[in-house]
């Protein structure tokens, strides 16, 4: 059996949702097909998110913005759209219940619950259109088999229970295609958590390593794993080509780094039981685009460009001019966990330690308020995070010649740059 997965870029609109059909219809074997929500939804609900837990006006407008999106998307997908929207209707009577109750303290409880219905909305429309074109499928609600603890934003996983339901639920009897979402699970309470932010590449992984998957791949809205962003500034990565093959390091390298194709808990799934990942493009299906596997031989690679935006450098200095010593980093670290925060990059000092972090402006300023009790606090937003794998000193002067240097760290085959935001 395979694992497809498909990303949110796939199925914005109805033609995506078409195109996902003539993908998995050519397809033979056992399929389990992974779903993202459409488009920008998890951004719209996210919105709705911030409205609800802050009590703003804009809560009614922010959800029928999401409605109205999927609501399009049926009227140009279905002939006859009374039954599916019936059914959307009573996913968003759910959420409905949801934001006119009172919000819990938790906003990460709350995001996870709300957000959370982009993913159900997705595949409720992609399965019973399949359906309606004879692609017969089985709609599984992936929260009543992949469990995880009650970490909400960031689930961790419940390995060997969730195997023992992934197993007992896709056992392909009587069928031989299963549609399911990404990027969401279920406690043992059947509270609903996310994975984090583009989780669906790690459930798609973690349900090919249940599974015992041949290989997993991921349509994507580029031909595979890219050397840089396509649609970054074209000065400066003139070079923009496919990288045909990569190893399971590499990819762990670059999902730290930051790169965006693929989600940074994806391989360590796939390593274990050596399932190939390939990554390929939904609008050019034909194409072989780049596969993640190990390799006996070394493959060479080209510098590699990765850019990672809404960043904030920030400065703790002890207010006492004590030594960034090991009590100290610890409860640093521990204060960053509690809020969830990303660590980009680290750098230290005597008495100083500069973290370069992805920036949440729902939490950061309580957060930097309880690092002044016991730190002087400087800090930077708006900045952006360059990485340059495979680097090559020519490389970097092209690109930094001229820009304004926060801080700069290099290793044998990484280079990385803080700098103000282009």
């Amino acid at each position: 059996m395979k694992v497809y997965k498909f990303g949110g870029a796939s199925v914005k609109s109805a033609q995506g949702v078409k195109n996902l059909k003539e993908i998995i219809g050519k397809e033979t074997d056992n399929l389990v097909v992974v779903v993202s929500a459409m488009g920008k939804v998890t951004n719209m609900l996210e919105a709705v998110t911030g409205s609800y837990f802050n009590k703003k006006p804009d809560l009614t407008q922010n959800l029928q913005t999401v409605k109205n999106f999927h609501y399009n998307i049926v009227t140009e997908l279905y002939v006859e759209k009374a039954e599916i929207e019936q059914r959307l209707g009573e996913i968003f009577a759910k959420l409905e219940e949801i934001i006119v109750q009172k919000p819990s303290l938790s906003y990460d409880f709350e995001y996870d619950r709300i957000v959370s219905f982009g993913e159900i909305l997705s595949t409720t429309i992609v399965s019973d259109y399949l359906n309606l074109q004879d692609c017969k499928n089985i709609f599984v609600d992936v929260r009543t088999c992949l469990k995880s603890d009650d970490n909400y934003r960031e689930g961790n996983i419940e390995f060997a229970l969730s195997e023992q339901f992934v197993r007992e639920t896709m056992n392909f009897s009587g069928t031989n295609l299963y549609i399911t979402q990404g990027f969401i699970a279920g406690t043992i309470t059947n509270q609903t958590t996310t994975l984090g932010r583009e989780g669906s590449d790690y459930t798609a992984t973690l349900l090919a390593s249940m599974l015992d998957a041949e290989n997993v791949t991921i349509w994507k809205d580029v031909p595979g794993v890219m050397n840089a962003d396509p649609n970054a500034n074209s000065k400066l990565y003139s070079d923009v080509k496919v990288i045909p093959r990569l190893s399971y390091k590499e990819a762990i390298e670059l999902s730290y780094c930051g790169a965006s194709i693929i989600h940074p808990k994806t391989v360590k799934p796939l390593k274990n039981k050596k399932i190939p990942l390939f990554v390929r493009s939904f609008a050019e299906p034909d194409k072989v685009g780049s596969v993640i596997n190990d390799f006996a031989e070394k493959v060479d690679m080209p510098p590699i460009y990765i850019n990672k935006a809404n960043q904030v450098l920030f400065t703790l200095t002890p207010r006492d001019f004590s030594f960034i010593a090991e009590e100290k980093l610890s409860s640093i670290f521990s204060l960053l966990a509690s809020y969830k925060v990303k660590v980009s990059l680290i750098q230290t000092s005597a008495i100083s330690f500069s973290l370069c972090i992805d920036y949440n402006q729902a939490t950061f300023n309580k957060m930097i308020s309880e690092f002044q009790d016991d730190y002087e606090v400087l800090y930077n937003t708006d900045v952006e995070l360059i990485t340059i794998r495979h680097y090559t000193q020519k490389e970097v002067d092209k690109i930094f010649n001229e820009r304004i240097v926060f801080v700069e760290q290099r290793s044998r085959l990484t280079v990385r740059f803080v700098v103000p935001a282009a």
